[in-house]
């Protein structure tokens, strides 16, 4: 390592670009609990009266609806986890505990669907005898609590993939019950009855999309995987294009929790320059462009031992600038 060495911690970001996240907890647990409070007494209404009207499509609702019921009761967990401080062993605190709400509600979401889909094929075949009247009724009802549900819920922090994922689901919610009062209408006019079953294959491919996505979006997290949005190889391009900055290496970036970027890399510079300065160039480049506030950068001279040194045992691209390489850095080979 050179005598001049500048290392920056995840400190204050660059002028403009703080480090707050979403709106005030308080009022996020507020509107989630009466979301909540509105979703389970029309759940247990509805398994009541699916089973009295033989509907598996309320029965496939009221199941969709336990999970959004999980969904806002494990958000309001999170929420009150992630605001304690780090303390021992857990550097960040508790910030990934969404996460892992998160992706236990989209895999009981896949199970779901995949049960009723089942169900609804075996209905399709042997189609029971179906209360439409009943059906419809609640259908609307549904229709009314989920609308009001989910406009609590967007006055939320959707910055969070929990809340955002609740969020998804009582809005696919709402399709679902749109679905079933139009079944529930068709088997009352028509006497159709594998309307129903035709209404519950439509909610479950509902589930398996919303829990596809969020097993993918917080899989992309637990696997320290850049944000969608940000290309890091790209990144590491703009830092070499930078005056006076030779090589960027281990370069990472990803996500402490949805919505919470962070970055580190080991930048070397032309020796003569100032360290301090440049860093600050570079935070100012990642917040302003990538919205990278959280950046963890160690700034070096560049000397003919330390690149050596760093080269052999880099992470990932090594990036140079076209004047010290002489060539773009090649992706493919990560350590010229």
């Amino acid at each position: 390592m050179s005598a001049d060495h500048d290392q920056a911690t995840t400190g204050p970001a660059p002028a403009g670009h703080g480090h707050g996240h979403g709106v005030n907890a308080d009022a996020d647990r507020k509107v989630l609990s009466g979301a909540l409070a509105l979703i389970v007494g029309f759940m247990i209404a509805e398994v009541i009266t699916g089973i009295a009207a033989g509907s598996l499509a309320l029965i496939t609702d009221a199941a969709h609806m336990l999970t959004d019921a999980i969904a806002i009761g494990l958000a309001l967990i999170a929420i009150r986890l992630a605001a304690r401080p780090p303390a021992g062993g857990f550097t960040y605190g508790f910030k990934r505990v969404e996460i892992l709400s998160a992706q236990a509600n989209g895999i009981t979401l896949l199970l779901l669907a995949a049960y009723f889909v089942y169900e609804a094929v075996n209905r399709m075949i042997h189609p029971p005898e179906v209360k439409g009247g009943l059906v419809l009724i609640t259908g609307l009802v549904g229709i009314a609590v989920n609308l009001l549900a989910t406009w609590l819920i967007s006055k939320a922090n959707r910055s969070s993939l929990n809340v955002e994922g609740a969020f998804q689901h009582i809005l696919n919610d709402l399709f679902a019950f749109i679905a079933t009062a139009i079944a529930g209408l068709v088997v009352l006019l028509t006497g159709f009855g594998r309307a129903d079953a035709i209404a519950a294959l439509v909610v479950a491919v509902l589930m398996l999309k919303a829990g596809i996505s969020l097993v993918r979006d917080s899989g992309r997290i637990f696997l320290e995987a850049a944000p969608s949005r940000i290309d890091p190889q790209a990144v590491g391009a703009e830092l070499c294009a930078l005056d006076g900055v030779v090589e960027v290496h281990d370069l990472h970036v990803w996500e402490i929790t949805s919505g919470e970027p962070a970055a580190s890399a080991h930048i070397l510079v032309s020796e003569g320059l100032d360290c301090h300065q440049i860093r600050v160039q570079i935070e100012t480049l990642l917040a302003e462009r990538h919205r990278l506030t959280h950046s963890t950068l160690q700034v070096d001279h560049a000397t003919g031992d330390e690149r050596s040194a760093h080269c052999s045992d880099a992470h990932g691209t090594v990036h140079r600038s076209v004047t010290a390489a002489g060539r773009e850095p090649d992706p493919a080979n990560p350590n010229h």
